[in-house]
């Protein structure tokens, strides 16, 4: 396994009631007396990074050996299907469009990095402690076809970037909603939901799948999920409970860790039957734009995929790979303070002048392309029309003709998006200045 470098480490496990336990761990030697239920837990100090396997010993009225164990980085990753999405998937699917994003198709063949440690979360299996770790694996072979693509692309490129060890826990469900991945007693301590029943399981998983790792010491959290609660049409009831999430597993931790997230992709949601809402071409924007909420709270990055589907009938689209690698910029740029361009254009505000909105973002670079698409601009009556955007002085400026007084933008305001508007190789997260979520939504 890997073991989180440069915080004190947690060790516990189960014995008799009463017995004397002693963990032995990189020139440390830790001791202490289970208590009355037979429970046991030591802390070392914080460990130093190493390559270099080394063997823990714990010792009882039996011995325990955990071997080959690296000190680095460790992060967990969650989420439904397309964080779920496996592996060994990338040797079906057919050669995506985008050919400047590559295609991994045999990484499974090809990967041999013993740096790089992967953790499956089993449920049935996690609450209760095992000896041996048989869940940690080498990131290779059928442990690697098993695993979390996204999670891995993420691992792979921060090893590289780092040179350090890398441990990825991958706990994740396919077509869960949000709420089981949150206890009910933290959202009953959210006045959003005060009065209100939330349904879909809560803390269903949390109590199997998250809070049975949080002794475990890690640097942070990457979390892709979101399309089972698009298809409900949420807007800010999701950003709540993203919220209560993000704090609830913070505390969990007791840290105050980094916090990554995926912009759910394109797809065609208006095209689908629902007996439970209407499904409208608003959908998704709408969905993206509770999503980004979350950016307001510290700590936090979300990453664009409006470029990442082929095919808007697919839910789970291929490019998983550049998923990864784009969490992974954040974690470099961000969490390891690495001199890098990690984010795309993110839209900060806006001012009108005659028949001009001027655009103000964040990681705004000089553009090549002489003509910006995907903005479209309303006056009073509220009806947008296609606009005309360039760059001049660090602002994106956007007018039409047909506008004389504008008082409203919208940028890649579709399920189906194809706006051109980029920085660093990476796309803008799509938005509208005429975001009601900003006043409404609180984030303490």
């Amino acid at each position: 396994m890997v073991l989180q470098r440069d915080k004190p480490i947690n060790v516990w496990g189960f014995a008799s009631p009463d017995e004397k336990i002693e963990v032995t761990f990189a020139g440390q030697k830790k001791q202490t007396i289970t208590d009355k239920k037979g429970n046991w837990l030591v802390v070392l100090a914080s460990l130093k990074t190493s390559a270099k396997p080394q063997t823990m010993t714990i010792l009882g009225s039996n011995k325990i050996e955990l071997t080959n164990i690296l000190v680095g980085e460790v992060w967990v990753c969650s989420g439904q299907s397309n964080m779920e999405y496996q592996m060994r998937k990338l040797a079906k699917i057919p050669k995506p469009k985008n050919e400047k994003l590559g295609f991994p198709a045999d990484e499974v063949e090809k990967a041999k990095n013993t740096q790089i440690r992967i953790f499956l979360v089993n449920r049935k299996q996690l609450a209760k402690p095992d000896s041996i770790h048989k869940s940690w694996a080498v990131a290779q072979d059928s442990a690697l076809r098993a695993f979390s693509a996204v999670g891995y692309f993420f691992a792979k490129e921060v090893q590289e970037k780092l040179g350090i060890p890398v441990g990825m826990i991958s706990s994740s469900v396919s077509g869960s909603a949000i709420e089981p991945w949150v206890a009910p007693e933290a959202f009953a301590q959210e006045s959003f939901f005060k009065n209100q029943k939330v349904s879909n399981d809560p803390g269903k998983f949390y109590t199997t799948m998250i809070e049975p790792l949080s002794k475990f010491k890690i640097r942070g959290f990457l979390w892709y999920q979101g399309e089972t609660n698009c298809f409900l049409n949420e807007t800010i009831s999701y950003s709540y409970k993203l919220k209560t999430l993000v704090n609830l597993w913070r505390k969990a931790w007791g840290e105050q860790l980094p916090f990554y997230y995926v912009q759910i992709a394109p797809y065609d949601y208006s095209k689908q039957k629902s007996d439970k809402v209407v499904l409208t071409a608003d959908t998704e924007p709408n969905f993206w734009e509770a999503q980004q909420q979350i950016l307001r709270l510290p700590n936090t990055g979300m990453i664009a995929t409006s470029d990442l589907n082929d095919n808007g009938g697919d839910l789970h689209p291929t490019y998983k790979w550049e998923v990864g690698r784009r969490l992974a910029l954040l974690a470099l740029g961000k969490t390891y303070d690495q001199k890098i361009d990690f984010s795309g254009p993110i839209f900060k505000s806006v001012s009108f002048k005659k028949n001009e909105a001027i655009l103000d973002f964040d990681y705004l670079k000089p553009i090549n392309s002489t003509s910006i698409t995907g903005f479209t601009i309303a006056g009073k009556d509220g009806k947008f029309v296609n606009a005309d955007a360039f760059l001049k002085d660090g602002k994106i400026i956007v007018s039409s003709k047909e506008i004389a007084d504008p008082t409203a933008v919208r940028y890649n305001w579709t399920e189906s998006p194809t706006g051109n508007l980029y920085s660093n190789g990476l796309p803008a997260l799509p938005f509208r200045t005429d975001n009601p979520l900003t006043n409404q939504f609180k984030t303490n």
